[in-house]
């Protein structure tokens, strides 16, 4: 892990081309959060492909909104969302059209990865 943050609203844990973040329980994920992810982004993953992997082990809401702003951020080319609730799997499906880049659901973490790893040789080779 390069990096840990514990934040208002998720904890993020950032490494070299990915972040696992876990959202606080109860939260409405939203556009106004953007700001914060950008500075993280910026500092950490400047000119770097990188995925963003949404570990949803807590009871939240997200505003799909969010998705259209965070689909411009140019060096996330992937959103991989884990949980091993069936709700989440179709949650996934209804996030998914807001954005415009890679968005899958995996069960595991390991899964995840995996898939992380094809996406970013796309960008590297």
């Amino acid at each position: 892990m390069i990096k840990f943050y514990n934040l208002d609203f998720c904890t993020a844990e950032l490494y070299n081309d990915y972040a696992i973040v876990v959202m606080k329980q109860g939260v409405t994920v939203s556009p106004k959060y953007i700001g914060t992810f950008l500075k993280i982004v910026n500092k950490h993953y400047k000119n770097k492909p990188f995925v963003y992997i949404s570990h949803r082990i807590n009871s939240y809401s997200v505003n799909p909104a969010t998705h259209l702003q965070s689909s411009k951020v140019p060096s996330l080319i992937g959103v991989a969302v884990v949980s091993d609730d069936p709700l989440q799997k179709i949650q996934t499906k209804v996030e998914k059209p807001f954005f415009e880049k890679e968005f899958k659901h995996f069960n595991t973490i390991e899964e995840a990865l995996k898939w992380k790893d094809q996406i970013i040789k796309k960008y590297i080779d």
